[in-house]
């Protein structure tokens, strides 16, 4: 079956009205989450398999959230569908209003290939929590993980319903053509472009969730071990390809020494190495290449070492670094840290205010004073203070980007409603009606307007 044909039977099956039953929708994420559990270890071999990650990271990073989301919904769904009562205004009494939440039909999800499982199934699993038809096209880039998902999905959900549609940049780009009720899109600002005006021939909503540079800031008020100890967790993590990493250091001048030091003692500890479990290689040979070229022997503080034939690049620390260096010029999606010394704090959130917001932001402090300055004065995506990327495992905070590190939020009760219409009901009494907004009009008329509105 071709892809129109099947988008278009799921656009049928949505006028049957079938999924905007709360029962239809428990019953499919329930049936999701048994298949997750039963293929687990196919899940942990294709990912494996594409870049190498360990099964410690595919559950603590994707599978866990992946199945604490559809526990979300299951317990929340009956809440999170049912009409909201709000208060009715003077001029519709005697009326009572409400907002229904509903499902927009027939949606399209495109999903990353640096948390292939999590970027692709979280959306999905909101989109039929809300009561819609889903296509899903993962990342051909992990191109194992996209087969095992086909497999699994496909094998269990009939596609009028649920659908994972293979293919590379043609396959998505044919997807792009068609209608659909709201575009879902993971990945770099440079695609979510395209999709944006794809999506616009048919004035399609969409969600963006792309990325940026984002910073970390440490002061000489932060902790220093607990800084390094989680700035180094969160930028290594998946070999820095994440999203959400700290994707540079500004750190202040009094402390910029010590606090490398403390860095490059807990990479130490870590053991990343070529051979360890835990240190993710590199997705692809093309990605590989870029990278090296980001690391300047002048500038390396620590590490630097590299590995084309097991796509491995050491955790890479990078000093003296300027903003007109070439790793500040774009997110970098790798396993190397520029750090940058400031010395005054306010400024260095003036330089941040010149920039492209970024989908995230942290702050490792103890003042107060500056705790205040970076929640009110920066605009970003989410972020955390003393603390990394952990922001995204509460599912009552919304996920998403601003300005160029994207549109729209998920998450929750976000996910939810970024899938649903509220639509808006007003219902009124048909007594008890003054006639004083019907013709013929007259001065007396128009003063009880002016009081009533």
């Amino acid at each position: 079956m071709e892809i129109k044909e099947i988008v278009n039977h799921q656009k049928d099956f949505f006028k049957t009205q079938q999924t905007k039953k709360i029962k239809f929708r428990k019953m499919y994420l329930e049936k999701l989450r048994d298949i997750i559990i039963k293929h687990e270890e196919l899940l942990y071999e294709a990912i494996y398999k594409d870049f190498g990650k360990s099964k410690f990271d595919t559950f603590t990073t994707e599978i866990s959230f992946i199945l604490n989301d559809i526990n979300y919904y299951l317990n929340n769904l009956n809440s999170l569908s049912k009409p909201k009562k709000v208060r009715t205004n003077l001029a519709n009494q005697i009326g009572k209003s409400s907002i229904h939440p509903e499902p927009l039909g027939c949606i399209l999800v495109i999903g990353a290939w640096n948390y292939p499982y999590q970027l692709s199934l979280s959306p999905v699993i909101a989109a039929l929590a809300a009561g819609n038809c889903c296509i899903l096209k993962p990342s051909e880039i992990a191109e194992n993980t996209m087969k095992v998902m086909a497999k699994i999905i496909n094998e269990n959900f009939p596609p009028e319903y649920l659908y994972v549609y293979e293919g590379g940049i043609d396959e998505t780009t044919e997807l792009l053509k068609l209608k659909f009720d709201k575009i879902f899109f993971t990945g770099s600002t440079k695609v979510g472009k395209i999709v944006y005006q794809a999506a616009a021939e048919h004035l399609t909503p969409v969600v963006l969730e792309l990325g940026g540079k984002s910073p970390a800031i440490v002061t000489k008020d932060a902790d220093l071990e607990v800084a390094a100890k989680r700035i180094v967790w969160g930028k290594f993590l998946n070999a820095g390809q994440t999203c959400v990493a700290p994707d540079y250091l500004l750190v202040e001048e009094s402390i910029h020494e010590q606090f490398l030091e403390t860095l490059r003692k807990y990479i130490t500890e870590f053991k990343y190495s070529s051979d360890s479990v835990q240190y993710t290689r590199i997705i692809n040979e093309r990605n590989f290449q870029r990278l090296v070229k980001l690391i300047k022997k002048e500038k390396i503080y620590f590490g630097g070492n590299y590995d084309e034939k097991k796509l491995f690049i050491e955790p890479t620390l990078l000093n003296n670094i300027s903003w007109e260096d070439d790793v500040m010029q774009e997110e970098i999606f790798g396993p190397i840290l520029p750090v940058i010394s400031f010395t005054n704090f306010n400024l260095v959130l003036n330089t941040l205010l010149e920039l492209e917001k970024p989908l995230a932001a942290y702050l490792f402090t103890q003042n107060p004073e500056e705790k205040e300055a970076f929640t009110t004065k920066l605009s970003f995506g989410g972020g955390c203070i003393n603390d990394v990327i952990m922001h995204l495992s509460n599912d009552r905070l919304p996920f998403g980007g601003v300005g160029n590190s994207g549109t729209g939020s998920y998450h929750g009760k976000f996910g939810f409603e970024a899938f649903s219409h509220q639509k808006s009901i007003l219902e009124k009494s048909t007594w008890g009606e003054p006639n004083v907004k019907y013709p013929p009009y007259s001065e007396k008329k128009l003063n009880w307007i002016r009081r009533l509105l």
